[in-house]
């Protein structure tokens, strides 16, 4: 077949790299830097091999590009862009809205169209095919469905080929389209009876997540008020062998899927009457941990960090990624800068971000750090010299002996 897919990003590239070894795959991206690179075999995505990526460029198996005319002739599209919240944390459809008016203005063949982009239920019947239409110059009997991304960046054991994909069509022929073109490189298809059950299913998923951090980040500070180990705590609960899953506290959540889907569950509830207060209040817990991380320091360290040398430790969302998106270290950085402390961050595994380097181990702006504050722990960063990083050192992770915490 011939596909094209919208987006290059951590969904769009993973797709590209397992479809391309059985159809003819053309990337789209308006970031023409991104597509430079991968034209030359060269993936800015962890999880996805430049040799292989190079080996399908060289065969002719996949080229990226930033012209959407290239688009024209695919006979499946696959919509993965981001799916972000707005300033005011509500949904923000920007990019589907484009991607779809890319597709509409550009595409000159009826085409299977796959919504891979994680929104709302109603997104693929009320908002990506209305769009096409409205930017289609010729009417085009496309065919539309949905079959959410399950991405999980820097995990090796599950991936695009053995990860269980859901998929639902807007007719029996959009869903049997589905499956014949993710049957070539998915194991393991589930259908549901309409691309709305597909769509609440993936927000569930992450709002399942999303909630239960928030109920154990919310037990962490009760614990602390009452003197006990949260960990230890928890290994205890843990040693029942039903009706309990461990999770663990956090300085908050992460990533382009927990931090945004639950708010994306709560903004259609409320369109149908339904309050998501449970959903809401998960927000606001994980949402409000940098402060109470940053107030637990303050408290510890003469009730003031104004003019302290702080280092944040690790601005990946989460351990042994590069990625940034939503990252609790940010707001801990924020709620810092606003107590007035000198801050550095170190990471040697994001390396830059927002324009600055990683800092040293244990140097703020060329002086020694008074205090480090755990975010997220690398394994590439020696747990023994975190520790001797600081005269105090808060740890965020639970993966730190002898050292104050969460």
């Amino acid at each position: 077949m011939r596909v094209a897919i919208i987006g290059q990003g951590y969904v769009g590239l993973t797709i590209a790299a397992f479809a391309a070894a059985h159809h003819d795959v053309v990337g789209f991206d308006m970031n023409a830097a991104v597509v430079e690179r991968l034209n030359k075999g060269i993936s800015h995505i962890e999880g996805v091999d430049s040799v292989l990526l190079k080996k399908w460029v060289d065969a002719g198996k996949f080229r990226a590009t930033t012209n959407a005319a290239d688009i024209a002739d695919a006979e499946v599209v696959v919509i993965a862009v981001p799916t972000p919240l707005d300033k005011n944390r509500k949904p923000d459809l920007t990019f589907i809205e484009s991607a779809c008016k890319t597709i509409g203005e550009n595409l000159k063949r009826a085409a299977l169209i796959i919504n891979e982009s994680t929104s709302f239920p109603g997104t693929v019947r009320g908002v990506i095919k209305p769009t096409i239409e409205k930017y289609s110059k010729v009417k085009l009997d496309h065919e539309y469905a949905v079959s959410p991304e399950r991405v999980d960046p820097g995990r090796i054991d599950w991936n695009q080929k053995n990860t269980p994909r859901l998929y639902a069509g807007l007719t029996p022929a959009a869903t049997a389209g589905v499956r014949e073109f993710y049957s070539t490189f998915c194991d393991n298809l589930v259908a549901v009876s309409s691309p709305e059950v597909a769509e609440a299913a993936k927000l569930f998923e992450n709002t399942f997540r999303q909630v239960n951090i928030a109920l154990v980040n919310e037990f962490a500070q009760i614990t602390n008020a009452l003197g006990i180990s949260v960990h230890e705590t928890l290994d205890a609960a843990n040693t029942k062998p039903y009706g309990f899953m461990r999770f663990n506290p956090s300085a908050g959540v992460g990533g382009h899927c927990i931090p945004v889907d639950p708010s994306y569950l709560a903004h259609v509830a409320a369109g149908v009457g339904v309050p998501a207060t449970f959903i809401e209040r998960a927000n606001e817990v994980n949402l409000e941990m940098p402060k109470y991380v940053v107030a637990r320091v303050a408290k510890e360290n003469g009730g003031s960090l104004k003019g302290k040398r702080v280092q944040v430790i690790g601005v990946a969302y989460k351990p042994n990624v590069a990625d940034t998106r939503e990252t609790p270290a940010e707001h801990v950085i924020e709620e810092l800068e606003r107590v007035g402390a000198v801050i550095s961050w170190h990471d040697p595994v994001v390396g830059s971000w927002y324009g600055k380097s990683s800092s040293l181990l244990g140097d703020v702006e060329g002086t020694a750090a008074e205090i480090a504050i755990v975010v997220t722990l690398h394994g590439v960063i020696n747990a023994k010299a975190v520790v001797a990083s600081a005269p105090y050192v808060f740890d965020t992770t639970g993966k730190l002996s002898g050292v104050p915490g969460l």
